[in-house]
């Protein structure tokens, strides 16, 4: 059995940084990323703790291709993709929590 994935874009309080990710469990890696457990990550180091934009799909492998897509893109690209979905840059999380 395929397992589903999802990209989604993470960012701190005041929007000045993005990280992409991808993940095979959207629920479990946002917390993984508000409760700051790896003090070497990206996310921990900037303070990435509000998810503002995600993607769910069939397989990881789709997951892992719009990921690649995504970070490719600069900046200004990333944010009209987040403006596409959550103009309020929002935190998305109590949207998925209870998935």
């Amino acid at each position: 059995m395929q397992k589903g994935g999802a990209v989604y874009i993470m960012s701190n309080a005041r929007n000045t940084v993005l990280y992409t990710g991808v993940t095979n469990d959207l629920i479990r890696r946002v917390q993984e990323h508000k409760n700051r457990l790896n003090p070497n990550s990206f996310t921990f180091q900037y303070n990435l703790n509000k998810l503002v934009y995600y993607e769910s799909f069939n397989s990881i492998e789709e997951a892992i291709d719009r990921e690649k897509q995504i970070k490719g893109r600069s900046r200004k690209k990333k944010e009209e993709l987040i403006n596409s979905i959550n103009p309020e840059w929002k935190d998305l999380w109590d949207e998925i929590k209870e998935w």
